[in-house]
């Protein structure tokens, strides 16, 4: 998977991701949801990738993300911060997955 930030975005994460110890993961969580299908994005910041996680290119920062997800995501996503919602969204070409994008920060 693709992935690209806008500078507002850019902005926003920067704060988090100087020193480059620290990583970005696109979660698909599914916990409560019922069906694997319902499953909610979500933005995580960590500090190493498990084994089975996949790296994804990115401008400026690489994603990654679990593989078994990936149906479920275009392969090129662009993640956007709203300055007003004070939220980040994501979204592709084609269509918006969340324009409220959970940033967990562990």
């Amino acid at each position: 998977m693709q992935f690209s930030f806008t500078s507002s975005a850019i902005e926003q994460l920067a704060p988090y991701m100087q020193g480059g110890s620290k990583h970005l993961k696109l979660l698909y969580d599914t916990e409560g949801c019922g069906c694997v299908v319902s499953g909610v994005p979500t933005l995580q910041l960590l500090e190493q990738a498990h084994p089975d996680d996949r790296l994804g290119s990115g401008t400026p920062y690489s994603v990654w993300y679990e593989p078994r997800y990936e149906v479920f995501f275009e392969p090129n996503l662009k993640i956007d911060y709203n300055e007003a919602r004070h939220s980040f969204s994501l979204k592709s070409d084609s269509q918006i997955y969340t324009a409220n994008l959970r940033f967990m920060k562990v």
